[in-house]
């Protein structure tokens, strides 16, 4: 007898799931996504395996994971095409309703803070906050600028750093509360402000096409790759300006991370992953990884770091010891934003 089309959907279904479930997620996982398969890698960092691959949707480009390491939430960027953000159950390995930002369109950057999903909307040059409790956007603010890109949230959700690519600027927010009597920077002493609460934002020029950025440890600094002039911004978070500029030659930087100590700083820019020492701001190493590189992820412990090779189908491990390409992930053709989820 033939078999029917339903009965062979249903084979090739219950075939994906079983593949997705052959191997459980790791308490501690490595999150990767293949920009060109349109879809989520869960890899176990022990064996350097992925145990599944879930479907994300359309031009997959940040992920991050909830605090309790259960979610994932990828963007589907589209330059603005695109307006939702996937939702990944990584328990069950599979994939949930996705959420609808409306005309919140492009959003690209994430990260999961104090509960919530925060993501830049670029072509709504605003940002925005997820609340997974209530299931809606909560909160909404324009920045102004062009092509806010990535999204730093400190503790406590009262400060916030965007990277704006083409204004070549950093916008810092700052959260008030307002009550009788209370003024706010930049307001004239006495003016009446409504009750509440409320942000400022401050505008820092950095360098040219600025894109991947983070905040160090101890969270004093924001260091700005800025991918037009190969440079990196230095800036005084409590002074709210470029401290400094590094001739980092770095052009087409991409991500730049701090290792989870705070030593060193690792940028993708080409070919290349440029290593600095946080504090001389020397150059201390310089790697050549394949023929083009993306995100870079740190393992949390400080044992290793993975950077995406976009053009050459892996991720690239690095032993932060050595400073030494010790091992390569196929995680999928055209890998890029990656992120660490945790079992609490």
């Amino acid at each position: 007898m033939k078999p029917s089309f339903g009965w062979m959907l249903g084979l090739s279904m219950a075939m994906l799931t079983g593949y997705a479930c052959a191997q459980t997620t790791p308490d501690s996982a490595l999150l990767i996504l293949s920009k060109q398969d349109h879809t989520l890698a869960i890899v176990d960092p022990a064996a350097l395996k992925v145990v599944a691959r879930i479907p994300v949707g359309d031009d997959p480009h940040e992920v991050a994971a909830s605090a309790d390491g259960a979610t994932a939430y990828v963007s589907n960027y589209g330059f603005g095409a695109f307006h939702t953000i996937a939702v990944v159950d990584l328990v069950h390995q599979r994939p949930l309703p996705a959420i609808d930002l409306g005309a919140l369109r492009g959003p690209h950057g994430l990260i999961f803070r104090d509960g919530k999903l925060w993501f830049t909307a670029e072509a709504a040059r605003s940002i925005g906050s997820y609340s997974p409790a209530t299931g809606t956007v909560d909160w909404v603010m324009g920045i102004g600028q062009n092509r806010s890109h990535m999204i730093y949230v400190f503790p406590g959700a009262r400060r916030i750093l965007t990277t704006n690519v083409n204004s070549g600027t950093v916008t810092m927010l700052e959260k008030f509360d307002l009550g009788p009597g209370q003024s706010m920077p930049g307001v004239p002493k006495g003016a009446l402000l409504p009750p509440g609460s409320d942000w400022l934002l401050t505008v820092i020029p950095v360098g040219s096409r600025d894109e991947g950025f983070d905040v160090s440890p101890d969270g004093k600094q924001a260091w700005v790759a800025n991918a037009g002039d190969g440079t990196v911004s230095i800036i005084d978070i409590a002074q709210k300006k470029v401290m400094a500029t590094l001739a980092a030659n770095a052009p087409g930087a991409n991500r730049l991370k701090f290792t989870p100590d705070g030593k060193l700083v690792l940028i993708s820019a080409g070919p290349n992953l440029v290593i600095l020492d946080a504090a001389t701001h020397a150059e201390v190493k310089r790697l050549t990884l394949g023929h083009g590189s993306g995100g870079i992820q740190m393992q949390p412990d400080g044992a290793r770091a993975y950077v995406a090779c976009s053009p050459d189908g892996y991720v690239a491990v690095i032993d932060l010891k050595t400073l030494k390409d010790v091992g390569h992930i196929d995680a999928g053709p055209n890998p890029d934003g990656m992120a660490w989820a945790t079992r609490q």
